[in-house]
């Protein structure tokens, strides 16, 4: 059964694959299963038919038979345990790949996140400028212990997981603030991540969108 997965009609991330259908369209790519795309707009995510699917109003969803899924990390990690590609055989190491998934999505995105809402949400605050440095000196402790984690390995553990896919994706969000670049071996590691076939098909879909509705009348 081909899933379907939602994705924002027009992407407020300008088509540079920041958009977490993103990471659902790369895991698919990853295990080579086909997927159909229904674009979706920021009114129609707050209406009934979406909340069903997502009682948030966000994006992406993923709907596969009787399944649904919100949650891209729920839906990544449904993805790899049904196909082979993104999770290891041996127990342990597939037990270490979900526990970068975790690490991710809970430990090392929040930050960033924050970041991106103090420089875009909270810029004109009177108490912005003190507060930036602050934001800015825990998402560099988390790359810092990151950065020392990962060394010069290429991936996170022996082989490209789900938990590398999880984890490049949530680092890509800093490329545009310079940051990244204060750690080589993490840019290098973001780096391998795009370099890979199934990220530049999920990264060229996901602009194709983009470029499509931005140029519609």
């Amino acid at each position: 059964m081909i899933p379907t997965i939602t994705a924002f009609e027009r992407s407020p991330d300008g088509g540079q694959g920041l958009a977490r259908d993103t990471r659902v369209r790369w895991a698919l790519e990853e295990v080579g299963q086909p997927y159909q795309v229904r674009l979706v707009s920021f009114k129609a995510m707050k209406e009934p038919e979406h909340l069903e699917l997502h009682p948030f109003g966000q994006i992406p969803t993923y709907e596969e038979g009787d399944l649904t899924l919100f949650e891209t990390g729920s839906i990544v990690l449904h993805i790899a345990q049904n196909h082979k590609g993104l999770l290891p055989v041996d127990a342990n190491a597939r037990a270490r790949a979900i526990t970068w998934m975790f690490a991710a999505l809970n430990t090392v995105e929040p930050p960033i996140l924050e970041l991106a809402n103090a420089k875009l949400l909270e810029s004109d605050r009177s108490w912005s400028k003190e507060r930036l440095p602050l934001v800015m000196d825990r998402v560099r402790t988390r790359l810092r212990e990151l950065a020392n984690r990962l060394g010069d390995a290429d991936w996170l553990d022996s082989s490209f997981s789900a938990g590398d896919l999880m984890m490049v994706h949530v680092l890509q969000r800093l490329k545009s603030s310079g940051m990244l670049d204060e750690f080589p071996n993490l840019a290098a590691y973001v780096a391998r991540g795009e370099a890979r076939p199934a990220y530049k098909r999920a990264f060229n879909a996901q602009s194709a969108v983009f470029t499509a509705t931005s140029t519609a009348p």
